[in-house]
């Protein structure tokens, strides 16, 4: 049980998936400006990940490998992934279509996301059993998501701001992701 817990926050605080090993840039800058886009999205990556996680992790233990077939786990899971993605496309634009507007162009990108295809990938090459993926897979979609609303959150206090000219926009949202990545990094003594 322990284990469980230690892998959990792992994957949340200390090896957060977008902030330690800066996978998932693209919806973290493109849809972090306000904070409804931003739960919206991290909902999304929540569901998608976590299913991505644990259906690619049985499709490699139980089809790949057995087959003998492990040589196209980038393009099973790819596949795996964008069907997801599809079905979370659909479910979002019935349920909320202002949500779907929102989020726009960068939810069908959760498709080439490559933190979803990181953990997946991150599952089979550590070893770890159905579980342990499962865990893994949800932290570090949750742990995704925190990062990704409280970056939202920071970037709507910057706009209140007064920043100057050249760092306006991009710029300082950059400089704002380092910092929480740094804050981000005081988590690396917690686990090994």
């Amino acid at each position: 049980m322990a284990h469980y817990l230690l892998l959990l926050i792992s994957a949340v605080l200390v090896n957060n998936i977008l902030l330690a090993r800066f996978l998932g840039n693209c919806p973290f800058l493109g849809t972090s400006r306000r904070m409804e886009t931003a739960i919206g999205m991290a909902t999304s990556v929540v569901f998608v990940l976590t299913l991505a996680g644990v259906i690619t992790w049985t499709v490699g233990h139980y089809v790949l490998i057995p087959l003998g077939i492990s040589y196209i786990q980038t393009l099973a899971f790819i596949l795996v992934i964008a069907a997801l993605v599809q079905f979370v496309e659909m479910v979002i634009q019935k349920t909320s279509p202002v949500l779907y507007q929102a989020l726009g162009i960068y939810l069908p990108l959760i498709t080439t996301n490559c933190a979803v295809f990181g953990v997946a990938v991150i599952n089979m090459e550590v070893g770890y059993n159905f579980m342990e993926a499962l865990i893994f897979s949800f932290a570090s979609a949750f742990g995704f998501g925190l990062a990704l609303v409280l970056f939202a959150g920071l970037r709507e206090r910057i706009e209140l701001a007064d920043v100057p000219k050249p760092l306006q926009g991009m710029p300082i949202g950059l400089i704002t992701a380092g910092l929480v990545s740094m804050a981000f990094f005081g988590f690396m003594g917690l686990v090994k």
